[in-house]
C-alpha cells in the first residue's frame, strides 16, 4: 500500500508542477521573454565554470509535456508493476530519467547537457536490463554503447568549444557558420545516435526489452526526443551541406522503419519503429528549416505514443505477456474502452483530421510541398507516410476486427484500474491539445498549393489503408510469396542489428580474443603463473630425490643459525 500511495504522490507532484510550466510558458511566449540563469561556480584560467539554466517558452513547455507524461505513467506503473520485485529501485530509475531529461531540456551549456545526456544513457540501460535475462542484457549493451558513440562527440565538441572560453549555445550566436561548423556537425550526429537514426537506428526496437511503461516514456518524450530537442536548439548554427545529409538520412530513416512495420508480428517493436518513422519525420522538417513546425510535432507525438504504448501494455498485460498480434483479435468486444485508446492513438500517428497529430503532419506534409526539393526526396516522405497509414491500419485491423486465436481470450476485460485512468486522461489531451497547441503557439500559415496537391496526403492515406488491408489479408502466407527476401530484408530493418554488433564482435572481440590467447593465456602463463609453479614442482621433485634425513637437519641448522646470527 505504501509504494501504491508513492505511485499517486508522484503522480500529483509531477502533474501540478506541468499545469504551472504550462502557463507560464505560454505566458512566456506571449511576452517573447526568457530568462537566462548563470550561476558561477568557479574560475579555470580564463575560463568560468557556469551552471547555466535558459526559462524560455520552448523549454518551459517541452519540460511541461515530460512531467505531465511522467506522472501518467508513475500512475500506469502502480497497477502494471503490481507484483514486481524491486519496486523502489524501478522508482528511483524512473525518477533518474526524468531528472536527466529535465536537466537536459534547461540547460544551454555543453557540460550540463552532457551530464543529463550521459545520465539518460545510463538509467536507460538500467531500465531496459531491468527484467535480468539474456535478451535485456543483449538489448541493453547495444542500447548503451550506442549512446556512448553520441557521449563521445559531445564530448569532442566541448574540447572545441575550449577555443571559445564558453560553452553556451548563447556565445554561438555571435560566431559565424564556418567557426562553429565542426561543432555543429559533432552535435548533429551525436543527435542521431541518441534518435536511432541511420545507422544506428538497431538499439531502438531492442530496448523493447525493458517495462512497458519504461517504452511509453522512452519512446515518447524522453530519451529518443533528447536528440531532436537538441537538434532544435540548434536550428540556427547550420551549414546548407548539413541540412542536405541530414535530409537523406531522415527520409532513409522514414521508409526503413516503416517498410519494416508492415511486415512485423511483434506488437511493441511495430509501435517501436513507429516511433523511429515518426523521429525520422521531425528530422526531415529540420532539414527543410521548419525548427518550431518539427517542435510542435515533437510533443504533439510525444502525447499519442505515450497513449499508444500504455493501451498496447494493458493489451499486453491482458494477454499475460503475450506480444504477437497474430494470436490477437477481437478485441472490440473483449476490451472495448482499451481497443477504443489503441485506435485513437494509431489514428492520431497517421495524422487523420481533427486529431493531435493531424495539425503538426499535415502541416509538415503541406509545407514541403511548398520548399524546392528534388523528386526523389518528395516521393519517399510521401512513400513513408503511406506506409505509416498502411502498418497503422493493419495493426488496427489484427487487434480490433480479426477473431481471435489465443485460447482463453474471451476472459479478457478492461477492468476499472489505474492504466484505464491514465489512458483516459492521454485520451483528451491525444484528442484536444492539437488544436489547442496550434491555436496557442504556432498561428496561422499561408499555404497556397494546387487541387492536386493539397489533397494529395489525403489520397496517400487512402491507398495506405488499402495497402494495410491487404497485407493483413495475405500475412500468414507473406514469407511463401516470392517476394520473401523483401519480407526478411525489411523485417531485419535493412540488417542494421547485424551492422551493429557483428562488425564490433568479427573485429574488436575477434581481436581481443587473439590477445587473449596470445598474452594472458599464452607468453603471460608460460613466465608467470603456470610457469613458476611448474619451475618450483620441478624444484621440489629434484630436492625430493637429495633428500635424506642427515641433509634435511643440515639444511634445517643453517637456516636456523642464520636466523640467530641476523637476529642479534
Amino acid at each position: 500500500m505504501l509504494l501504491i500511495s508513492i505511485w499517486n504522490l508522484i503522480f500529483l507532484i509531477f502533474f501540478s508542477i506541468s499545469f504551472l510550466l504550462f502557463f507560464l510558458s505560454i505566458l512566456l511566449f506571449n511576452m517573447s521573454l526568457g530568462v537566462y540563469f548563470s550561476w558561477g561556480l568557479f574560475s579555470w584560467g580564463s575560463t568560468d565554470i557556469n551552471m547555466i539554466f535558459l526559462f524560455d517558452w520552448v523549454s518551459l513547455i517541452f519540460l511541461s509535456f515530460v512531467l505531465f507524461i511522467s506522472g501518467s505513467v508513475f500512475y500506469y506503473s502502480g497497477e502494471y508493476m503490481a507484483g514486481e520485485m524491486n519496486l523502489s529501485r524501478f522508482i528511483f530509475l524512473l525518477a533518474g530519467f526524468v531528472g536527466s531529461m529535465g536537466l537536459l531540456i534547461m540547460s544551454p551549456n555543453l557540460i550540463s547537457i552532457l551530464l543529463g545526456w550521459d545520465g539518460l544513457g545510463l538509467v536507460s540501460y538500467c531500465l531496459v536490463i531491468y527484467y535480468q535475462n539474456f535478451k535485456s542484457l543483449n538489448a541493453g549493451t547495444l542500447t548503451v554503447l550506442s549512446n556512448r558513440v553520441g557521449d563521445v562527440l559531445i564530448l569532442l565538441g566541448i574540447v572545441w568549444m575550449i577555443n571559445y572560453g564558453d560553452w553556451s549555445f548563447m556565445a554561438w550566436m555571435g560566431q559565424s557558420n564556418d567557426s562553429m561548423i565542426l561543432v555543429s556537425f559533432l552535435i548533429v550526429v551525436a543527435s542521431l545516435t541518441k534518435s536511432a537514426q541511420i545507422p544506428f537506428s538497431a538499439w531502438l526496437p531492442a530496448a523493447m526489452a525493458a517495462p512497458t511503461p519504461v517504452s511509453s516514456l522512452v519512446h515518447s518524450s524522453t530519451l529518443v526526443t533528447a536528440g531532436v530537442y537538441l537538434v532544435i536548439r540548434l536550428g540556427w548554427v547550420y551549414d546548407f551541406w548539413l541540412n542536405e545529409l541530414l535530409m537523406v538520412i531522415s527520409v532513409l530513416t522514414m521508409f526503413m522503419a516503416g517498410l519494416g512495420a508492415c511486415f512485423e508480428f511483434d506488437l511493441k517493436k511495430i509501435i517501436a519503429l513507429s516511433t523511429l518513422s515518426q523521429l525520422g519525420l521531425m528530422m526531415y522538417s529540420i532539414s527543410l528549416g521548419m525548427v518550431y513546425i518539427a517542435f510542435f510535432h515533437l510533443l504533439m507525438h510525444a502525447l499519442f505514443k505515450a497513449l499508444l504504448f500504455m493501451s498496447a501494455g494493458c493489451i499486453i498485460h491482458g494477454y499475460k505477456g503475450w506480444q504477437d498480434i497474430r494470436m490477437m483479435g477481437g478485441m472490440m468486444v473483449s476490451l472495448p474502452f482499451m481497443s477504443s485508446c489503441f485506435v485513437v492513438s494509431n489514428l492520431a500517428l497517421t495524422g487523420m483530421p481533427f486529431l493531435a497529430g493531424f495539425y503538426s503532419k499535415d502541416l509538415i506534409l503541406e509545407l514541403s510541398l511548398m520548399n524546392e526539393l528534388n523528386i526523389l526526396s518528395l516521393f519517399m516522405l510521401f512513400i513513408s507516410t503511406g506506409l505509416t497509414v498502411a502498418y497503422t491500419f493493419r495493426l488496427i485491423y489484427y487487434l480490433t476486427r480479426r477473431d481471435h486465436l489465443m485460447s482463453g481470450s474471451n476472459n479478457l476485460s478492461d477492468g476499472s484500474g489505474k492504466m484505464l485512468t491514465a489512458c483516459w486522461g492521454l485520451v483528451l489531451f491525444s484528442v484536444f491539445f492539437g488544436a489547442l497547441i496550434s491555436w496557442l503557439v504556432m498561428g496561422v500559415s499561408n499555404i497556397v498549393l494546387p487541387y492536386y496537391l493539397k489533397n494529395l496526403t489525403i489520397i496517400i492515406c487512402f491507398f495506405g489503408m488499402l495497402v494495410g488491408f491487404l497485407v493483413s489479408q495475405a500475412a500468414f502466407e507473406v514469407s511463401k510469396f516470392k517476394f520473401s527476401f523483401l519480407f526478411w530484408f525489411s523485417g531485419l530493418m535493412w540488417y542494421m542489428p547485424y551492422l551493429s554488433t557483428q562488425p564490433l564482435i568479427f573485429s574488436i572481440l575477434s581481436q581481443g580474443s587473439d590477445i587473449t590467447k596470445f598474452g594472458d593465456m599464452g607468453w603471460l602463463e608460460f613466465f608467470g603463473g603456470q610457469g613458476i609453479n611448474l619451475f618450483l614442482g620441478k624444484i621440489s621433485y629434484f630436492m625430493q630425490l637429495l633428500g635424506f634425513s642427515g641433509l634435511k637437519v643440515f639444511i634445517f641448522l643453517i637456516w636456523v643459525s642464520t636466523g640467530i646470527v641476523m637476529f642479534f
